[in-house]
């Protein structure tokens, strides 16, 4: 009896410690589920969010307008997204979303990140840099830390006779940068490492503003034309990948980089070190950034001293990004923002050109001039002298001249000259 009363301690002691095993396993398993923000946290992280994303396209819009206007007095090839591009954009967008998606399938997701954590943590010095070197040069005391001009070459040469080093040489990197430029640097270095070591939030969004607003600035788009083709297409592309599949949302979870801007909803209860986050993606700020940036080029060409379409788009731009967090936060579901973004940021500034009558202008304003290799002498010569078969081709070459404000002389012209 004594032995059978033992075995019996035992078996119950044994099923109550593997009962409090399976009831705290199951109850750290469900803590995610069961967390629910607070109103006031998931407000706090809602107008966080929303803050983030309208500050890039504010600043980037502006910088795309100085960044334009020193390409064109220095005669810097003004690159642009061209409508063929914008018509593979998307494409292009869904075979590389995709490609992420089938890696973090069979790689693990720890190394996987590790090397896109040193990828970004370089690009994302280069821009803090650059981003912070735009505005340091208005607080920048010159007078006591004065702003010393530094020029660093590396060069190959081929040969050993110190006379003949010039002329061989083989310029590989020539930068040119001041003690202003040191100081970014090394502040942008900081919050890399930081975030390389931690990454803490705050830093990736430090990054994530910095790419977005390079972004605005860089990507250009030269007519309204190309920035509804751009837009049209991620429209469907953002629909596709969020409600037809659970591509997206996978890859945002799982890609721990700075490409999206993210907000604790719990820092109300647990401070900087909160961990359930909001997130609102970069392509959601930088997609339609771009195409805003270009309203705002076509309002300064209009001299009207007035802003109506970058304005308007802007304050639609607003809209959309609340109607996204009311429904997501109604269904409980990851939302498409260019579901809401593109519709309003298109019908929006076209109904008021259609009211204003700028319409026309809209769609016919050109940044610059498109780029077209101009027909040599010879071909204009060959194209004069061909038969009837061969006269379509000389029609062409002549519309060309007339686009870029050369009109070709008649045949007249010529028999009097």
């Amino acid at each position: 009896m004594g032995e059978s009363t033992i075995v019996e301690n035992v078996v119950e002691q044994a099923a109550e410690q593997l009962g409090n095993i399976l009831e705290k396993n199951a109850t750290n398993g469900t803590e995610g589920e069961k967390f629910k923000a607070t109103p006031e946290g998931l407000l706090l992280a809602y107008s966080s969010l929303v803050l983030m994303a309208l500050l890039p396209i504010i600043i980037g819009s502006f910088k795309s307008v100085r960044h334009q206007k020193k390409q064109q007095e220095s005669g810097e090839e003004i690159e642009t997204m061209s409508t063929r591009e914008a018509m593979l954009f998307p494409l292009i967008a869904s075979c590389t979303l995709f490609g992420i998606y089938v890696v973090f399938q069979i790689f693990s997701k720890e190394h996987i990140n590790l090397l896109l954590a040193f990828y970004f943590f370089l690009l994302g010095v280069i821009a803090l840099t650059r981003m912070i070197n735009s505005f340091s040069s208005r607080f920048w005391p010159t007078s006591l830390f004065g702003n010393r001009l530094f020029d660093l070459k590396f060069a190959l040469t081929t040969s050993q006779n110190q006379a003949d080093k010039k002329s061989d040489d083989i310029l590989v990197c020539d930068s040119k940068f001041n003690t202003e430029s040191i100081v970014c640097f090394l502040i942008a270095l900081a919050i890399g490492v930081w975030y390389f070591m931690k990454k803490h939030w705050i830093a990736n969004n430090i990054f994530g503003l910095a790419f977005a607003v390079n972004g605005i600035e860089f990507l250009q788009l030269n007519k309204i034309v190309n920035g509804c083709i751009l837009l049209g297409g991620l429209f469907f592309y953002d629909i596709f990948w969020v409600f037809g599949t659970n591509v997206m949302v996978t890859v945002a979870k799982s890609f721990d980089a700075p490409i999206k801007l993210i907000f604790p909803q719990d820092l109300i209860e647990h401070g900087i070190y909160a961990e359930k986050y909001a997130l609102l993606g970069l392509g959601d700020i930088v997609i339609p950034g771009i195409f805003i940036a270009l309203l705002l080029r076509y309002d300064m060409s209009l001299n009207r001293n007035r802003k109506t379409y970058f304005y308007s788009c802007f304050i639609a731009y607003i809209l959309a990004l609340f109607c996204t967090i009311f429904v997501m936060h109604v269904f409980k579901h990851a939302q498409p923002a260019l579901l809401y973004i593109v519709p309003l940021c298109l019908v929006v500034p076209l109904t008021v050109a259609l009211i204003q009558g700028d319409l026309k202008s809209m769609f016919t304003y050109r940044d610059h001039e498109d780029t077209e290799p101009k027909p040599s002498k010879s071909d204009s010569s060959n194209n004069t002298s061909t038969n009837s078969s061969s006269n379509d081709a000389a029609e062409i070459t002549s519309e060309n001249y007339v686009r870029i404000g050369n009109s070709p002389k008649s045949k007249k012209d010529k028999k009097k000259n």
